[in-house]
Formats: C-alpha cells, sequence, structure tokens
C-alpha cells in the first residue's frame, strides 16, 4: 500500500472533528495540537497528529460551546484513527467529532479503498453494519 500522508487546513480539521473553525484555531494557538506551515502560508494540521487529536477530543467528549457535526442518511464524515489488518478481515476507525466509529470489512476492501491513520473517510451507518466511503 503507498502511502500519501495527508494534510488538513484548520478549517477542515474543525469540520473534521465537529467544531467551529475558531475553535481548531484555537487549539492550535494553544498548542494542542501541532501545525505547520505549506508553500501557500496556510497553517496545516499533518493527518496522523490530527488522528490522535480527533481520539483524545472523542475519549473527553464534545465540546460544550460546539454542537458534534452529525448529518442527514447516518453518513458520519471523520478521520481514520486507526486500521488494522488481519490475514482477511480488518478493522478501521474513525472519529467523527465524538463520535468513534468501528467497522470490521475485509483486508481487500481495505486495500482497494487506500485507507491510512490520518486520512478523511464517511462512516455510513445502516441497521448494525458500518460502511466506509473514502473521502
Amino acid at each position: 500500500m503507498v502511502s500519501h500522508m495527508q494534510s488538513y487546513t484548520i478549517g477542515q480539521a474543525a469540520r473534521l472533528l465537529g467544531v467551529s473553525p475558531d475553535t481548531a484555531r484555537r487549539w492550535a494557538d494553544a498548542g494542542r495540537v501541532p501545525t505547520h506551515r505549506d508553500e501557500s502560508g496556510r497553517r496545516m494540521i499533518d493527518g496522523r497528529h490530527l488522528a490522535a487529536f480527533a481520539v483524545e477530543l472523542g475519549q473527553q467528549g464534545a465540546p460544550d460551546d460546539d454542537e458534534p457535526y452529525t448529518s442527514a442518511r447516518n453518513a458520519f464524515p471523520g478521520i481514520v484513527t486507526a486500521v488494522k489488518l488481519g490475514d482477511v478481515a480488518a478493522q478501521v476507525e474513525i472519529q467523527a467529532g465524538p463520535h468513534r466509529l468501528v467497522s470490521l470489512l475485509t483486508r481487500e476492501a481495505v486495500e482497494e479503498l487506500g485507507l491510512e491513520v490520518g486520512m478523511r473517510a464517511t462512516a455510513r451507518v445502516k441497521s448494525t453494519n458500518v460502511h466506509i466511503d473514502r473521502a
């Protein structure tokens, strides 16, 4: 599997975390999540750092001053925080705002989607199944 590390703008990170851009900016300013500048001078967050921070936030629950993001049709856009590959099966975890979703799927599906920690993905919940769409 080829690795394409993804970075996110403050606004993109805010949407994935389910908070306002101002809140994400304050967290970055306070050093809660590390940032770097891209070639255009925009502040960016490395996908792996954002994934770790999303897990930390999910364990704390949703912030009181921001409403968590959820969408219609049971879609939970978020960030991949863990990928565990077995010989045939795989487990993928997504943090979508305060929600942690875990999907059991085939290793082949994970490889076809190219899922890695730090990338955006959407968990779609239907009945008791969680389906993952690569963003």
